[in-house]
This record gives structure tokens, sequence and C-alpha cells, in this order.
């Protein structure tokens, strides 16, 4: 039985992190990811490990279900949510900024598009256009005949191809306008954030009913200045971008007066900003402090 218990453990630590990013690139939440690998630990704790030929297989397929189960019950908490709701940033270990599949694949632009999908079609796309799932097993997984899977991630993967960035954006490009950013932000600079920005920028600000955040997108860069002068950029503070790597991807934190106030991630097109995140909900700030190990293997 101990022996049993060992090679459970170890298989299960040696794909954490595997397993971690399965779950929240599904949910969007760091929290939620880590209650779906507790329950994913429960039941395989309580496997017969001689019938199972390839754990790795057997721990992505639990902590799947888990995560649908808990994205359906996500949804119904995000209908009561005040305001947009972004995914969770995480700061990540440098690895996954050279990884560039894996950067691409959590970063914030791509997962505010997976929001979009419906929790099969999501859990889908996860596992076959992020982490190369064949039919078979991914059918097994969410309960589907091979057949509706391929049609399901034809479909998942049409709708996010006609959302998600044009191409994979040059880390250096990106620190460049992110510089250009932190510059315009920290000296009030509207002129210097509109030549930044793309004219149909759109921000999407996640406040969570805590911290003030606009209701709904604002759209358009002219709007957006206002809204960002009007706000974090008030004179009487001292504001403050610190440029971090979040998801992956270059990013900023804003501090007012030294306290953390948000997290902005952005979305780039043609040298432009074309999309803003910016999450200020505190309860989605508590991964940007400490690094966050992600993996696509």
């Amino acid at each position: 039985m101990a022996g049993g218990t060992d090679h459970a453990t170890d298989a299960f630590v040696a794909h954490r992190n595997l397993l971690f990013t399965v779950a929240y690139e599904m949910l969007g939440s760091a929290a939620d990811a880590e209650d779906v690998l507790q329950e994913t630990w429960l039941r395989w704790a309580g496997v017969d490990l001689g019938a199972v030929l390839d754990p790795r297989a057997y721990l992505i397929k639990i902590t799947t279900r888990q995560a649908l189960t808990r994205l359906r019950a996500l949804g119904r908490r995000k209908e009561s949510y005040v305001g947009p709701w972004l995914p969770e940033p995480l700061l990540t270990t440098p690895d996954v900024a050279e990884d560039v599949e894996l950067a691409e694949s959590v970063s914030m632009a791509l997962m505010v598009v997976l929001e979009t999908l419906a929790p099969t079609e999501r859990a889908v796309f996860v596992l076959r256009e992020v982490f190369g799932l064949g039919y078979d097993e991914i059918a097994a997984t969410v309960g589907k005949s091979p057949a509706a899977v391929r049609q399901i991630a034809h479909r998942a993967r049409g709708h996010v191809d006609a959302r998600r960035p044009r191409g994979a954006i040059p880390p250096g490009e990106a620190r460049t306008v992110l510089e250009s950013l932190r510059r315009a932000l920290e000296t009030r600079d509207p002129q210097g954030m509109l030549d930044v920005l793309a004219p149909e920028v759109v921000l999407v600000s996640d406040g969570g009913g805590v911290r003030r955040a606009a209701t709904r997108p604002i759209v358009g860069a002219e709007k957006v200045v206002r809204f960002v002068t009007g706000g974090v950029g008030r004179a009487g503070v001292e504001l403050t971008g610190e440029p971090t790597v979040v998801n992956g991807n270059p990013a900023l934190v804003l501090r007012v007066d030294g306290e953390i106030d948000g997290v902005i991630a952005v979305r780039i097109e043609d040298a432009r900003i074309s999309g803003l995140y910016y999450v200020r909900n505190p309860d989605k700030l508590t991964r940007v402090g400490t690094e966050t190990p992600l993996s696509l293997r």
C-alpha cells in the first residue's frame, strides 16, 4: 500500500506543472486550478496503478473532467460578477517566455478569447491545439465520440483563429511598446498614450466590484486615454509602472503611491496596442508576487 502511494505521489508530482497548466488554461483562475488539482489527487490516489498504462494521459483525463465540472460552475459565478471578468494574471518563470508555444497559449490575449468558448469547446481546443492530444483520447475524456470531437475541434479552432492576435510578437518589440506606454502613464502624457495605442484599441478592466473599473469594454484610443487619466492617472498620486512578465509575456504592474493597483497585459498588432487588459480585482493579484511554473509536457 505504501509503495503504491509513493508511486502515485511520484507520478502526480512529476506532472503537476502540466496538470496545473491544463486546469488554468481551461479555467483562467489559479485558485480554481489549484482546487482542481486537489480533486485530481484525491481521485488519482484511489486508482489501481497496475491498470494504468500511461499515468500522464490518465492524470490529464482526471484533471480535464474536474476542470469541466468547475468551469460550468464558474460560468454561473461569472453571471453575477460585477463588470467584465478577466483571467487571473500569473507571474511566470523565465522558461515560459522562452517557449513560444507555451507563452502564446497562456497569453492574456488568447485566454480572453478562450472565455468566449463553451466549456466542452474550450476543453477540446486546449487538449487538441495546446497539448496535442489525439481525437480518440479527447473523446474518452469529454464523453463524446471521436467524430463529434473532430467537429467540435474544427468549430473551436475557427472561432479562436478569427479572434486571436495575428502572429506572435517578438518579446523585444512587446517590451519596447510597453516601455512607451509606461513612460506615457508615469508622465501623464496623453499624446504619448495615443501614439502607442491603435485607433480602435479596446480596454477591458476587471475590478470585481471591489475596485473602480469600467462596467463594459471601452473602445477607441481617445476614450481609453480619458478613462485612464481620470482613474489611475489622476493628478495628485504617484503612478509607477514596473515591467514584468505575466503569463509568459511582457506586462506592467501598476503602483499608486507605492501600492499595487493592478496588472496591465496587452495585445499588440502592427507595433501598436490593440487590446489592454487591466486587472485590479485584489483577489486576482495574489499570483503576481511569486512565480508560477507552467508546462506543456
